[in-house]
């Protein structure tokens, strides 16, 4: 079942590819529609009592241990429901921007979106690590064409930069995969699989070393600080569109693999670290947030603000208590929706006022209300307003925080404020005040972009009030992690 989850996007990239030139987006739209309702129907059969479930497992290369197998337990439920959702209003909101000057063709644009969507369903779904090692590499491809081959001028830097990070982070990945590999090698039963690699036993020294390799490929994929860097230039350059695709969907593989292997498989070295991890974390939310504010071009600022949420991601995972883990994986969830939003309304008010530049935008509320009231929920989303479903997530990261310690439960308080200043300034900027001198009024969103953004603002109400469908298929993953690592879930949300 699962495997026809992966095959439907990557058939749909191969059929885009040859179809004449006026069926390509209604086919590529096709296909991400029939992958959502597979998506829907692969997660009708998912057991909320938990374990992993829906599994394949195959001899891939018998020699090494290796296999093509897949799974899915409550962690990757929930980022393959993401994923579907996500590519339907990115494709939609691409249908004229894949055609601009400056991109590569509607053709190679829905190609590369739905073997973006095939290769991150593919991580989501392995549990054998050599098999993710490889998907999490081919991700790039996709990914690296949709940077350098539509955006703004200097985007060929971007992708250039982007692809360097990506593969220096793939390189330590690769290091460590192996190391676990020998591990179990010498145990007696070389294999790949994660279910074998989780029953070893291995020593503190090698679980460290084994760790900083797996934590600092996914740091850089998450981004979190120091290893950001690239996040910023990519989201200015690229199309909002592509960095919907890249921020929502493919980041969050980075704290996928801090659960699925950092805790999962060295859960001891895991809880050494935790004094660094969280402090990385919080600079991440506060340092974010900070020069978050300080932006000009609209694009980049709300790349900037990732930085901030995913501190907020990784600092649930690593205070190591059941409101904080369940607090993450929510919080992975709700990003995704609330930073679709933000990019996607700028990605429509970019088209009509020809800038990025927030000090040349102003007065756009008076001609388009829809368009602003969107933007603003977006913005009142990330800086976690009560009502909408990032504030659940964001006030259990903070409950968990203050249980690991006051201190650092303080300084993640912080960052709401922070959070509330870039919102409402940059709304307030961009959206209130006298049109600029010389500008024509902006138009309002049309019946397609209202059909985009009208599902996504739903999603956020709804989970904001009603999100116990969603924890309660993340529950059981949270329970059974922290309890295959031997932390305590007193206190808990179970």
């Amino acid at each position: 079942m699962l495997t026809v989850l992966i095959l439907l996007p990557l058939l749909g990239a191969l059929v885009v590819a040859f179809v004449p030139r006026a069926q390509v987006r209604p086919v590529g739209l096709a296909f991400g529609l029939a992958s959502l309702v597979y998506g829907l129907v692969v997660a009708s059969r998912y057991d909320v009592d938990g374990g992993m479930q829906m599994t394949e497992t195959h001899t891939w290369i018998e020699a090494m241990g290796v296999h093509y197998a897949l799974g899915l337990d409550g962690l990757g439920l929930m980022m393959v429901l993401l994923t579907v959702a996500i590519v339907p209003p990115v494709m939609l909101a691409s249908w004229k921007e894949s055609e601009s000057p400056a991109g590569g063709g509607a053709r190679s644009f829905f190609a590369w979106v739905l073997a973006l969507e095939a290769m991150s369903l593919a991580v989501y779904t392995a549990t054998d690590v050599l098999l993710f090692y490889v998907v999490f590499e081919a991700t790039l491809i996709p990914a690296y064409f949709l940077i350098g081959g539509f955006g703004r001028s200097g985007r060929g830097r971007a992708a250039t930069k982007f692809l360097i990070y990506q593969l220096a982070g793939g390189l330590i990945l690769l290091a460590s995969v192996v190391g676990l590999y020998v591990v179990s090698a010498d145990a007696g039963n070389p294999s790949f699989l994660i279910s074998d690699l989780a029953a070893l036993d291995i020593d503190p020294i090698t679980q460290r070393w084994l760790f900083v390799g797996f934590f600092v490929a996914f740091a850089i994929k998450a981004p979190i600080f120091p290893f950001h860097t690239w996040l910023a230039d990519t989201s200015e350059k690229a199309t909002p569109s592509t960095s919907v695709l890249l921020v929502c969907v493919l980041d969050k593989i980075g704290t996928f693999g801090m659960l699925r292997f950092c805790l999962g498989l060295l859960p001891d070295a895991s809880q050494w670290a935790t004094p660094v991890v969280v402090t990385l974390a919080l600079i991440s939310i506060v340092y974010g947030a900070l020069i978050a504010i300080g932006q000009d071009d609209v694009l980049r600022l709300i790349g900037l603000t990732s930085l901030s949420h995913f501190g907020f991601i990784v600092l649930g995972i690593f205070v190591f208590n059941a409101t904080g883990g369940t607090g993450a994986v929510l919080y992975m969830v709700n990003h995704g929706i609330a930073t679709a939003l933000m990019f996607l309304v700028a990605g429509f008010l970019i088209n009509r006022t020809g800038t990025t530049l927030i000090s040349e935008m102003g007065g756009v509320e008076k001609h388009a209300p829809i368009l602003a009231g969107s933007f603003l929920i977006g913005g009142l989303a990330a800086c976690g307003l009560p009502g909408l479903s990032p504030f659940v997530s964001e006030v259990m990261v903070i409950i968990a925080a203050f249980d690991h310690h006051w201190l650092v439960g303080s300084v993640s308080v912080l960052a709401i404020v922070l959070a509330a200043i870039y919102a409402l300034w940059m709304y307030q900027r961009t959206m209130t005040g006298p049109d600029l001198e010389g500008s024509a009024p902006v138009a309002d969103l049309d019946r397609r972009e209202v059909g985009i953004v009208a599902p996504l603002v739903l999603a956020l109400v709804l989970f904001g009030f009603f999100p116990m469908p969603l924890l309660d298929v993340i529950n059981p993953f949270v329970h059974d992690s922290l309890t295959s690592v031997g932390i305590s879930l007193e206190g808990g949300h179970q």
